[in-house]
């Protein structure tokens, strides 16, 4: 039974619901879609399934886009209604011929929907008395297939009979066994070869075929081609076992290195500090003073920088231009006289063009996919105003909801949340997490040094005590930056060393605790445990994923595995999950910024700091104006 249908626009207008079905909806599955999936970027969907206390929906929705306006159907998901998607289409058709966008009331339309599906569910109900009684019919005609074996599925009979018949005269006896009318180029360009042989004089026994048939693959494994066969690939094949075997003679030319040289110069390999007995480094707060201002606080002077790199080049925009002017003078006859709204087939060349786009900038195939299915169903009926190209159009659609995916939808300033906290009493907490390698010490360095920058004391928290070094290398960036740091050695519990960590910082009055932990797999099942427990039991304020910008389909499984174990291994009924995203290594990726958007589109977590560099300076925030130029560039 349908539970409720709902009509409204884009704005958050409720236009009109059935009053007919009246039942009172558990939890707010309305208001979770389009938080969840339209305002995502997930529109092109299918359903959407919402569990609520005592119930389980299913929600389906259309959209007008030349109205602007969002029809959602919902329904129990038990009973897999079959006439939703009807029902949605022709309420659509009929309340847009009604719509009057200076009208809010549409009491009238109630006996029109009663109509309708009272129409759609007559269909539907046709449909599956249809398909009961075709069933009987299909068997009978799958029955009598098999009872005559002569006809179809000959393939692997006239294999059989060929085995049988090939007797030293294979070839011929091949040939006439492929007569199901089914035989196909591969079948041809064999016997082609095998005549070829058979002319030459050779034997054409299936041992012959089967050496050279290895023999071909070795040398197309090679990288060696031919086009007349077997015959041309075996002179092409001595060839290059020839130049094979001359290549290994060229190469016995190395000298040996002399190590009586090499042994006064190591004292050179030690650039580390002087220290004394006390730990104490005279040279450190030079080296901290020297660091200069963190790029967080230069984002602007960044950013312009960034987004007028591509308009200070010469000449580099005179090519497109012209291919512009070109295009444009092509399609004016077509913008004014062509279709009035845009459907699929229309969309579909410049859809496919901006997802291979989006892809070569390192974007998740998936996510990439699922983009241009949200931007066609948010475009597919829309009406295309004049001297406008469908790609110009398809290319806007998608930058504006770029922009909506990469723009945070809540706050993260943490400098106002740490002074909060500190209101309080307490230390604010982050903790580092992500899989080996991708630099989670290094950049919670650099975090250190910029909230040190704001006079914000803090405290690191080694809690690594998995990796050999782990320890020593938070030890040496505390003491370049003058930081306490709380630690217990290895093989602790890291989930007790964090929250000891915590009272200590307590007691010191501390402003922020940087938990560092160990860098694992999202596979890894006893490190995944581990990380769930130190966050269920010290609950920390933020926790920051830290991922390489290098990545590209693996980012959507690490973050997607990290969340379902953090979830599936806590033990409360609110799950902490991952908060934010620490980009690092974006100095390395040119244009390849596509790891940003697969990791914020996947998690619904913002990118909080980008590492762009190895000095303690280099962290900034993400540009999304500049993001999003250069994706689509």
């Amino acid at each position: 039974m349908l539970e409720q249908l709902l009509i409204f626009t884009r704005g958050g207008l409720i236009l009109w619901t059935c009053k007919e079905i009246g039942n009172a909806l558990k939890g707010s599955p309305i208001d979770t879609l389009i938080r969840s999936c339209l305002l995502e970027e997930r529109s092109g969907a299918v359903s959407f399934n919402y569990d609520a206390p005592g119930a389980a929906y299913t929600l389906k929705w259309t959209f007008h886009n030349d109205l602007g306006l969002v029809f959602v159907a919902v329904y129990q998901r038990i009973l897999h209604l079959l006439y939703v998607d009807d029902l949605l289409s022709m309420v659509k058709q009929s309340f847009s011929e009604i719509y009057d966008p200076k009208r809010m009331a549409y009491d009238d339309f109630d006996e029109t929907f009663r109509q309708l599906r009272i129409e759609a569910e007559a269909r539907a109900e046709e449909l599956r008395k249809t398909k009961q009684v075709g069933k009987p019919v299909t068997s009978v005609k799958k029955q009598g297939q098999v009872s005559k074996p002569g006809l179809e599925g000959g393939n692997k009979r006239v294999s059989e009979g060929g085995s049988k018949k090939d007797d030293g005269d294979g070839n011929k006896a091949k040939v006439s066994t492929l007569t199901n009318g089914h035989s196909n180029g591969n079948h041809q360009m064999e016997d082609d070869s095998q005549e070829t042989d058979l002319a030459n004089g050779k034997e054409n026994t299936s041992s012959n075929v089967a050496v050279d048939l290895s023999k071909l693959q070795k040398l197309r494994s090679k990288g060696v081609r031919g086009r007349g066969g077997v015959r041309k690939t075996d002179s092409i094949g001595n060839k290059s076992s020839k130049v094979a075997a001359a290549e290994p003679a060229k190469k016995a030319t190395k000298k040996n290195r002399v190590w009586d040289d090499a042994a006064p110069k190591q004292s050179k390999l030690d650039f580390t500090d002087s220290v004394d007995e006390n730990g104490n480094n005279d040279h450190v707060d030079i080296v901290a003073a020297d660091q200069g201002e963190s790029m967080m606080d230069k984002e602007e002077v960044f950013s312009s920088d960034s987004e007028s790199e591509d308009d200070d080049e010469p000449g580099s925009d005179e090519k497109p231009a012209e291919a512009k002017k070109k295009g444009w003078f092509s399609s004016v006859f077509q913008s004014i006289t062509g279709k009035a709204n845009l459907e699929r087939t229309d969309l579909g060349p410049a859809l496919k063009a901006l997802k291979e786009r989006l892809m070569t900038k390192n974007v998740a195939e998936e996510i990439a996919e699922k983009l241009c299915e949200s931007v066609e169903a948010s475009l597919e009926g829309k009406k295309l105003s004049s001297f406008t190209r469908i790609s110009s159009t398809v290319q806007a659609a998608m930058e504006d909801a770029l922009v909506r995916i990469l723009t945070p939808r809540r706050s993260i300033d943490i400098l106002r949340d740490v002074h909060a906290a500190k209101e309080q009493r307490k230390p604010y907490v982050v903790v580092f997490v992500g899989v080996n390698g991708v630099g989670k010490s290094t950049n919670l360095a650099k975090v250190a040094y910029w909230l040190q920058q704001h006079k914000v004391s803090v405290m690191m928290a080694a809690c690594d005590t998995f990796r050999s070094g782990a320890v020593e290398q938070l030890r040496t960036h505390a003491r370049r930056l003058q930081i306490p740091i709380f630690e217990k050695g290895y093989e602790k519990d890291p989930a007790v060393v964090a929250k000891e960590a915590i009272q200590e910082a307590t007691r010191n009055g501390s402003d922020v605790v940087l938990v560092d932990t160990a860098g694992r797999m999202q596979d890894n099942e006893p490190l995944m445990r581990a990380l769930s427990k130190l966050i269920n039991l010290n609950q920390p304020d933020l926790v920051l994923f830290v991922g390489e910008a290098l990545v590209g389909n693996d980012a959507v499984d690490q973050l997607s595995k990290f969340n379902q174990k953090l979830s599936d291994l806590s033990t409360s009924g609110n799950p902490r999950l991952i908060d934010g995203i620490l980009l690092t290594k974006f100095d390395t990726i040119d244009d390849k910024v596509g790891a940003a958007l697969s990791m914020v589109y996947i998690s619904g977590s913002p990118v909080m700091f980008v590492g762009c560099g190895q000095s303690y300076t280099d962290l900034k925030k993400l540009n999304v104006k500049a993001i999003v130029k250069t994706l689509l560039k």
